[in-house]
Parts: C-alpha cells; structure tokens; sequence
C-alpha cells in the first residue's frame, strides 16, 4: 500500500503554500526522472527506494481569489482597489479551472500524488477527488453529487439553481499533481458574490454551515475527509513527522 504524508499547516497565506507545493512536485517529479534514467542505463539498479513523497496538504487560506490557466479575467467583478478594501487578495496560477475564492472556514487539500504509483489516470484520479469530497457530506446526511460539465461537487443537482460545495482545480506533469480541491465548511459565502464562481453564472455556493442550519467543527470535517481519502485512493496516511524519512 503506497504511504502518503499529511501536512496539516492550519492557516497560511496562498503563496507560502503554493511554494511548498511546488517544492514537493519538483521532488516528486524529479525522483521520477532519475528512476527513470537509471532504469533506462546500462547501470545495475540499486535496491534503495529512491521515491520522495507521496503528500496531502491540508490548510485554510486568508481571503483570496485565484484564476486558473484557463479562466477569464472578467469572472472577477470588481478591481483592486475593492479587493483591499475587503481584505482579499488575487493571483493566477497555473491549475486548470476558472476563478474561485479561498477563505478561512473553507477545507483546502493539495494532494501531491505520483499517479503511476497508484495505478490511475487523471480522470480518475479527479473523479476519487470528488468522491471523497461526496463521501465526507454524507457523514452530515447531505446529498452531494457530481454535476455533467462542472467538476467538483454540487448540491442541487436538477435544480433551476445548483450550488457548488466544492471546487476543484489540479495541474498535472509526468502523472504528478498539484492544486486540489476547496471544501466550504463554514466559509463566509458573500466572498462569492464579487465573482463568476468557476466562471459560472447561473449557479451559485454553500457550504455545510449553510446546509445543516448550524457550524461544523473544522477538526471534525478534516479528520472524516482524511478517512475517506485513505479509503478511496487505497493509500495509507502517515502525519507529517511521525514515521516519515
């Protein structure tokens, strides 16, 4: 059973956290490529694992917008100046997706994944993604599902008006991730307001707060999605520090 390590970093400002994802892609990545070469030289292989690895980060955000690759500028709907006013902050990044917001109450995981290792493709492993997202509602008896031509996940579904509980956004290379998914818990939902969430404009967001009529402890939905990202990627989770090289 393939091991990940799980770095809980509680709250943390966007860039810090996106620099340490790249740092463990990079890692990750680059294990690859020297396995890789060694298998393909004339160099006996040596028996020592020489994999990095395998780690989901957990974290909140201070207020912020990011853009994906792919996103239009115009699904954010105000400027600078009001971005400042309300304490958020904004950047483009390079995951797949449209525009979405990050704040505190919201649940974000970045898994970083070597894909061949565990024997999936990227659909699929976006499809497990959302499924743990679906896994963890259903724990607080909310019925979340899958939406046709709108990843993440979505309460609703058939409604003149879905809302989307979950954004998900990934960027792949050498079947290695990074970015992840958005969990609303207790999310101040009027963030939304300034912008096309994911670019669309006929739906909207919730969180579990506003589908249960009461708050949910953040611990508490971190520990259950955990369990279910364990099960459904088959992988077994090791904290950060205990156990690991």
């Amino acid at each position: 059973m393939e091991r990940v390590v799980v770095e809980d970093v509680g709250l943390i400002a966007y860039d810090r956290c996106l620099a340490r994802q790249r740092e463990l892609f990079d890692r990750l990545v680059n294990a690859k490529v020297a396995l890789h070469s060694l298998h393909s030289s004339d160099q006996p292989v040596e028996t020592e694992d020489r994999s990095a690895d395998q780690v989901l980060i957990l974290c909140e955000h201070p207020a912020v917008y990011t853009l994906g690759k792919s996103g239009a500028e115009s699904n954010l709907l105000v400027d600078e100046a009001f971005l400042h006013r309300i304490g958020a902050s904004y950047y483009r990044t390079d995951r797949g997706g449209d525009i979405t917001f990050h704040g505190p109450g919201q649940l974000v995981g970045y898994p970083v994944l070597d894909l061949e290792r565990l024997g999936i493709g990227l659909r699929e492993y976006i499809e497990r993604l959302e499924e743990t997202v679906i896994a963890t509602a259903a724990d607080y008896d909310i019925r979340a599902e899958r939406l046709a031509g709108a990843t993440g996940v979505w309460i609703g579904v058939g409604s003149a008006r879905p809302r989307k509980l979950c954004a998900i956004g990934v960027r792949s290379s050498r079947y290695v991730t990074m970015h992840g998914f958005a969990l609303n818990v207790t999310t101040d939902l009027s963030y939304f307001g300034y912008i096309n969430p994911c670019g669309f404009t006929n739906k909207g967001a919730t969180s579990l707060k506003a589908e249960l009529g009461c708050d949910v402890a953040m611990e508490e939905v971190k520990a259950r999605y955990a369990r279910h990202f364990a099960r459904v990627y088959g992988v077994e989770l090791v904290a950060a520090g205990m156990g690991c090289e």
